[in-house]
């Protein structure tokens, strides 16, 4: 008897709790039982434009469509019947192909050996700021992200280079071989980067951690900065003067931070980074590659100097630096990051919504309102016064981070902030690989030209 109820409490485990990832699993055949039945639901922005949708040709012939091509390729990914499912199209599967539609259209459908039509998923995204992102971002390499601070709401999910969903089919095998490019790979999730001076953010706020008279703090940059025969040089490639830790912060003085960082705990300093997520598993829908931080109690001096300023063996992705701005941004609570905003018959009649929720407190109040000040003094007088003085005001940081071992003037650009400080908006990320020269002057202007995209229109 025991054996019998556990077996009836597994099945409606099963069925109730599980099935809808067991259904949306790529290796479940099932799913084709379902899309025997069911034309494949729509896919649209949060405005109710068509990012994917299914066409049903004279002959019966079913043909995913994709109208915006390559522009939502990684974040809705493709529906195909050789090559599986990505990004929204895989998550969604179970909904796109689940008939919500009115039960008497559904019974007469069946007798007459008609599919029903499969729920619309209305996503958080914004088809006017992922175009204003692209092109942005031209033809550079690189990603975009930004979401609402106070909700979670993704509105955009920009990687480039991208791929045409329509073509997948076709164009799989050179698509999947180009290793230069890496079309397939979103970069916003997936893509890992030394994180250059964005990561500074968590070191400022380990120094504040280990040291309550931060505010006290002061440094004279000489525009080099030597310790056991290891030389930093600061960015400028000259003398900064005397600074503070919000001036170290603002104009982002490598000696500075190099400086801090032979003062810091290095078990306190992972601390801190595995609670900002480092080396945790991140709230995701899609797939996404773990950042990861290394310091030990072995670390040496050197690799310890370059770990504050965000080079060293540290990865991110824009993803994971855009989630720390964001709990910096709601005063130290990251609100779980959500793509889908509700399901809809397709009608338009609402099945399910989401809602905002708490993920994690990553940090005090306390903390975050300081972050927040020294961020917005690198806009107002430090590395990114190029976004002030719009009709909306910003707080982030620049960053740049080399990456060949060969040419140190190969770097990754970035740019991590937030709008309208005192009741903060929306938290951007953006980041350009490859860039010879001044790499934190490309991310900024993208930055701009993004968020004026949603301000001005």
């Amino acid at each position: 008897m025991l054996l019998f109820l556990a077996l009836m409490v597994y099945l409606v485990y099963f069925n109730t709790v599980q099935a809808k990832d067991i259904i949306n699993s790529p290796y479940n055949e099932r799913q084709d039982n379902f899309a025997d039945r069911v034309v494949r639901g729509t896919i649209t922005d949060r405005n109710g434009n068509v990012l994917a949708e299914t066409q049903v040709q004279e002959d019966g012939t079913e043909v995913r469509h994709y109208p915006q091509g390559a522009l939502f390729a990684h974040v809705v990914g493709y529906s195909s019947p050789e090559f599986g499912k990505t990004g929204l199209e895989s998550v969604g599967n179970f909904n796109l192909l689940t008939s919500n539609a009115f039960f008497v259209e559904k019974i007469k459908n069946e007798f007459q050996g008609q599919k029903n039509r499969g729920d619309t998923l209305v996503t958080t995204l914004d088809l006017p700021m992922q175009q204003a992102a692209s092109d942005a971002l031209g033809d550079n390499k690189g990603a975009v992200f930004v979401m609402e601070a106070s909700t979670g709401k993704i509105l955009v999910m920009l990687s480039k280079p991208s791929y045409d969903p329509n073509d997948v089919e076709d164009s799989w095998y050179v698509l999947n071989s180009d290793e230069e490019n890496s079309p397939f790979l979103n970069r916003v999730t997936q893509g890992l980067y030394a994180p250059g001076s964005t990561f500074k953010i968590v070191t400022t706020l380990e120094y504040m951690r280990e040291n309550a008279d931060y505010a006290n703090y002061s440094f004279d940059c000489a525009g080099t900065f030597e310790h056991q025969n290891f030389v930093m040089t600061c960015w400028t490639k000259s003398a900064q003067g005397l600074l503070d830790l919000r001036g170290s912060f603002a104009q982002s003085c490598n000696c500075s931070y190099a400086n801090i960082a032979l003062t810091l705990d290095r078990a306190a300093y992972r601390d801190t980074a595995e609670e900002l997520l480092f080396n945790q598993k991140l709230p995701s829908l899609l797939d996404y590659s773990k950042s990861s931080f290394v310091v030990t109690d072995a670390t040496g001096d050197s690799e310890l100097m370059m770990t504050a300023m965000g080079q060293g063996n540290t990865l991110a992705s824009p993803y994971h630096m855009g989630l720390i701005c964001a709990a910096i941004a709601n005063g130290g609570t990251l609100m779980e990051p959500y793509l889908v905003d509700k399901v809809t018959n397709y009608t338009g009649t609402e099945i399910s919504k989401n809602v905002p929720r708490s993920f994690r407190r990553l940090m005090s109040v306390q903390e975050a309102a300081q972050l927040k000040e020294y961020m917005r003094a690198v806009v107002d007088e430090g590395t990114a016064t190029a976004l002030g003085g719009g009709s909306y005001n910003v707080a982030g940081k620049t960053g740049t981070a080399e990456y060949s071992l060969v040419d140190g003037e190969k770097m990754h650009s970035w740019f991590v902030g937030f709008t309208n400080v005192d009741n903060p908006e929306l938290v951007i990320c953006v980041t350009v690989e490859g860039y010879d020269g001044n790499a934190s002057a490309l991310a900024v202007p993208i930055a701009k030209q993004v968020l004026d995209a949603y301000y001005n229109r």
